[in-house]
């Protein structure tokens, strides 16, 4: 299934002040909302995933899924700055006639959820039954929450944070440094930075994944080797995969985002009390095992949340594992609706 693009002529402006001369939207649907339009499930994806929730998703979205388009209105778009058809670096600029590249602005998550909120309302949707979202999509979720309380009913949140971690931003940084070592990223061109993204997509697998399923799945039987080792062939395979699907000025820029994600910025308040505020039904899931946002941010998020319901899923493929274990999350999402 191909994605439906929302096109918007009016200027939009960005949290730093900045204007988009126009916005578009790439996003996909699945179901028919019903007659009052009770049944929205919105989910918001994470960094380099695409608006397609049913195929990154799959274990947890299709027909006799949890989240089953018989039975719901299933809404994913992608996020401005990405690659996958909404108004990033790759999308032209109409001032110029040619695309952003790095040109494009800089972008936060309350932004991308302010473009949530344009399609939100194109789509006549006045309510969303449940808002979900995992690691960055978390993001998009917490303030989305914050901006429009009276849309959202329930959320659905997986490995994810209130505010982004100093850990997360050193990496973020080493990614970025990564890239701008590349010095063709700049260069206006579709594949500009490709080595920089293999490198940046190579830093962030580490983090994804840990020490116990690096050793249980690449781990060389052969102790003679001295070259050529499994984790290498894997952690080569992972960069070139990504460079064939994103580029690394959406990288670049995407990054930035996270790093700027902080619920109690600009509200004259501290976490604790934004999170406070956010008065709906959670449900919230940990993994164990996470590294880039371990269950300690869960916890947190449990502790402020007035009304959390928190699972930690024992798991050992780390932060990806939200989007493995698909089974576990299915069965607790099925629990608690």
């Amino acid at each position: 299934m191909s994605a439906q693009v929302f096109h918007s002529k009016a200027p939009f402006r960005l949290e730093s002040g900045q204007v988009l001369p126009e916005l578009q939207i790439a996003y996909h649907t699945y179901g028919t909302m019903n007659a009052d339009g009770s049944n929205v499930v919105w989910v918001c994806h994470a960094l380099t995933a695409n608006s397609d929730a049913a195929d990154w998703w799959s274990g947890l979205i299709g027909h006799g899924r949890v989240i089953d388009p018989t039975r719901h209105f299933i809404v994913c778009a992608n996020i401005i700055g990405s690659c996958y058809g909404s108004s990033g670096p790759h999308t032209v600029n109409p001032a110029t006639g040619q695309p952003w590249y790095t040109s494009f602005p800089a972008i936060t998550i309350r932004d991308m959820v302010k473009a949530h909120c344009l399609l939100r309302g194109h789509l006549q949707i006045q309510q969303i039954s449940l808002l979900v979202g995992g690691s960055m999509g978390g993001y998009q979720v917490l303030e989305w929450a914050l901006t429009e309380p009276e849309r959202i009913k329930r959320l659905f949140l997986l490995c994810t944070g209130a505010a982004e971690s100093a850990w997360g931003i050193a990496i973020h940084t080493a990614q970025r440094l990564a890239i701008e070592a590349d010095t063709s990223w700049q260069d206006p061109a579709p594949h500009a930075g490709a080595l920089g993204l293999k490198a940046a997509r190579a830093i962030g697998m580490v983090t994804y994944r840990n020490y116990q399923t690096f050793m249980r799945t690449q781990s060389d039987p052969d102790k003679e080797k001295t070259d050529h080792f499994r984790a290498s062939s894997y952690i080569e395979y992972q960069g070139e995969k990504l460079v064939k699907r994103f580029n690394a000025q959406s990288y670049w820029l995407l990054t930035k985002a996270m790093d700027s994600h902080n619920i109690a910025r600009g509200r004259h308040e501290d976490i604790a009390t934004s999170l406070s505020h956010i008065q709906q039904p959670v449900l919230l899931i940990g993994i164990s095992s996470d590294l880039l946002c371990p269950p300690e941010e869960q916890r947190l998020l449990a502790t402020y949340l007035p009304n959390t319901r928190y699972h930690e899923i024992d798991s050992s493929y780390g932060h990806d594992g939200f989007l493995i274990e698909f089974e576990k999350i299915g069965k607790i999402l099925q629990d608690w609706q």
